[in-house]
C-alpha cells in the first residue's frame, strides 16, 4: 500500500468525534496528526499524540498535512475550505458543504485552480438502506419507479441546550442538517429533478429554526417525497418505493451512528450489519409471478467513503462525492426555502449534472 495520508481535523464536536475520527484512526490509509480545537483540550485527552491547533490558519500551515477534514459549524465551511485549498491541502467538507449556492460554486472554482481534491462528506451513501435500495433499482425489481418516499424522523420535543443547529444562525435548522442526506440520496439515485415544492415549519413551541420539512422533487414520471420531523414518536417506514411492477418497504435506522455514539469502534465483520427486523419487504412481479419476500440488507460502512478518498488522492481515482453534488444540495435547499415562502412550485434551475 502507498504511504498513509496525514490528516488534520477542523473541529472536535460530535461530527468529528462520531463520524470522522473513528475511521481516520481505524483505517491504515490515514494518520491523524492534528486537531483544531480553539479553546478546550478535550481532543488531547483522547488523542495524546496529536498536535492541537488553535486557529484554521495554524491547521492549514502544517506542511506535512495533506488532507483537512472540516467538521466545524456550517457558517465556517466556505471560509475554512477556501483557506485549506489555497494552502495546497485536499479537503473533505461536512454536509451541507456551504450555506449558499454562491459559496459552493466559489469553492468549486478554488478547488479546480488549486488542483486539489474537494469532496462533500455524504456518509449516507454508505448505509444499509441506501445500498440495498441501489441494488434493487439496479436490478429493475420494481419496474419503472414512480414514487420514492424517504423519511428521517426523530422524536425530541425538548430543546437541546447549546446546540448551534437549533439557534437562529445561518445554516441552522433541520433542512440544512438532515435535508442534505435525503436530497443527496435522491439525486444520486435518480439524477436531477425538474421542479420542487416545499413545506417547511417550526412545530415545537420553543423552536427558533425549522424542525420539519416535506419536499416534493418532480423528476417527470417519478416524484420523490423527502420528509423529516422532530415530533415523530412512532416512525413508519423509512423508505417506501413504488414502481410499475412492485413496491419496496424498508424500516429501521442504519446501525452505524448508534454504535459510534455508544463508543464502539468501526471494526469486525458485523460492523454495519442490520438486525433482521430492519430488513425490507419486496412485493413485486418476478418471472411471471407475484412474490412478496424479505430482502436482507447490505452491510453499511461509512469507512468506504474514506477508502474512496484515499484512492482519489493517492491513485487519481474519480471522486465519488463531488463538490458539484454539494452545490446541487445547497441550491435545492435554497429553492425549497423560496418555494415555501412563495407557496408555489419552482423549476429546479442552475443545477449541475454531475451524476
Amino acid at each position: 500500500m502507498s504511504a498513509s495520508i496525514k490528516v488534520g481535523v477542523a473541529g472536535y464536536g460530535i461530527s468529528a468525534q462520531v463520524f470522522h475520527i473513528p475511521f481516520l484512526v481505524a483505517l491504515e490509509e490515514f494518520e491523524l496528526t492534528t486537531i483544531l480545537e480553539r479553546t478546550k483540550n478535550e481532543a488531547r485527552q483522547k488523542h495524546p499524540s496529536v498536535k492541537i491547533a488553535r486557529t484554521i490558519e495554524e491547521l492549514v500551515a502544517d506542511k506535512e498535512t495533506e488532507l483537512i477534514v472540516i467538521t466545524t459549524p456550517n457558517e465556517t465551511h466556505a471560509d475554512y475550505a477556501a483557506k485549506a485549498l489555497r494552502a495546497g491541502k485536499h479537503v473533505v467538507l461536512e454536509k451541507p458543504f456551504a450555506n449558499t449556492a454562491g459559496e459552493a460554486k466559489e469553492l468549486i472554482g478554488i478547488a479546480r485552480r488549486s488542483g486539489r481534491i474537494l469532496s462533500v462528506y455524504q456518509n449516507r451513501r454508505y448505509v444499509s438502506d441506501y445500498l440495498t435500495i441501489k441494488d434493487i433499482l439496479a436490478e429493475n425489481l420494481l419496474g419503472e419507479v414512480h414514487e420514492f418516499n424517504a423519511h428521517y424522523d426523530r422524536y425530541r420535543a425538548e430543546a437541546r441546550p447549546n446546540a448551534w443547529r437549533e439557534k437562529d444562525f445561518p445554516g441552522s435548522g433541520i433542512l440544512y442538517d438532515l435535508g442534505p442526506h435525503l436530497i443527496d440520496q435522491a439525486l444520486s439515485l435518480f439524477g436531477l429533478p425538474v421542479a420542487i415544492t416545499a413545506d417547511i415549519r417550526m412545530q415545537r413551541p420553543h423552536a427558533k429554526v425549522d424542525d420539519y420539512f416535506n419536499l416534493w422533487l418532480d423528476f417527470g414520471f417519478m416524484k420523490a417525497i423527502l420528509h423529516a420531523g422532530m415530533l415523530v414518536r412512532e416512525p413508519g417506514p423509512r423508505y417506501l418505493i413504488h414502481g410499475t411492477k412492485g413496491s419496496f418497504i424498508k424500516p429501521g435506522e442504519d446501525v452505524q451512528e448508534g454504535k459510534l455514539r455508544a463508543g464502539e469502534q468501526p471494526a469486525g465483520a458485523d460492523w454495519g450489519r442490520e438486525p433482521e427486523a430492519y430488513h425490507g419487504t419486496l412485493h413485486t412481479e418476478m418471472n411471471g409471478g407475484i412474490v412478496k419476500k424479505t430482502i436482507p440488507s447490505r452491510i453499511g460502512d461509512y469507512g468506504q467513503y474514506y477508502k474512496n478518498i484515499y484512492q482519489s488522492i493517492r491513485h487519481n481515482a474519480p471522486v465519488q462525492e463531488k463538490p458539484e453534488h454539494g452545490y446541487n444540495t445547497i441550491r435545492l435547499i435554497e429553492l425549497a426555502i423560496q418555494s415555501h415562502q412563495e407557496k408555489r412550485t419552482l423549476e429546479c434551475s442552475d443545477l449541475i449534472d454531475a451524476y
